[in-house]
């Protein structure tokens, strides 16, 4: 037996190749890792959940199923013991920022050679915080109102989550209900308690603040999503 044990990796990207690859970078970073993939957001939250030891986890920024920065704002909100490495090939510095006031512990760009994994990594092994060497810092990070939206995404259940992400991705409600085995009736059950949650009153205003964590969002002042 080894005198420690290797590291324990939850490896997010909807790319089966990609995985492969960074998995192989993470062996060579950490001198040994156990994987643990997951190609969407509820193999994601799965793994998660079951894995609880896991050191850290890789986050593609573009899961299916998610609005961008959704996923990484979930995992802070329901497991915020496992650090979260954004791995993108988007080097805009707002976006990097954005993602580091959601609570990523770094972002790694998906072109980094291993060196710089293998530093990101021992920095967030470390309980520090790690950003690209250079990076340009802009004029503002994420705007109040998109960090108020967080918050209120973080606190939605599990299941709540799954229902406003197939919302935004226009499902009604006899879909979802057909996707998660679920009836009409405890859909719209989830969908008064988002409209609580996110402090809207329609579904067109749930799908209007959950667009205020996607990558490409817009700035825009605060603004108040109740429709008072």
């Amino acid at each position: 037996m080894p005198a420690t044990d290797p590291h324990k990796v939850i490896v997010a990207d909807d790319h089966p190749l990609f995985r492969e690859a960074l998995g192989l970078a993470l062996d060579r970073a950490l001198g040994g890792v156990r994987l643990v993939d997951a190609g969407n957001m509820d193999e994601l939250e799965q793994a998660a959940s079951e894995h609880e030891d896991a050191d850290l986890a890789m986050l593609d920024l573009h899961m299916p199923g998610v609005q961008g920065f959704s996923a990484l704002v979930y995992l802070r909100a329901h497991h915020p013991g496992l650090p979260v490495c954004v791995i993108s090939a988007n080097d805009n510095p707002l976006v990097i920022q954005r993602a580091l006031d959601h609570g990523a512990a770094a972002f790694i760009h998906k072109s980094a050679p291993v060196s710089e994994i293998r530093v990101a990594l021992q920095a967030v092994l470390a309980g520090d915080i790690w950003q690209p060497p250079g990076l340009a810092s802009p004029e503002a990070g994420a705007p109040a109102d998109e960090l108020e939206v967080a918050e209120r995404v973080g606190e939605l259940t599990p299941q709540q989550f799954r229902v406003l992400m197939m919302v935004t991705e226009g499902l009604l409600n006899k879909q979802i209900a057909y996707e998660l085995e679920i009836s009409e009736a405890t859909v719209k059950a989830h969908m008064t308690a988002i409209f609580r949650k996110l402090g809207v009153h329609n579904r067109t205003q749930a799908v209007l603040v959950a667009q205020r964590l996607a990558v490409d969002s817009p700035e825009s002042g605060s603004r108040d999503f109740s429709g008072q």
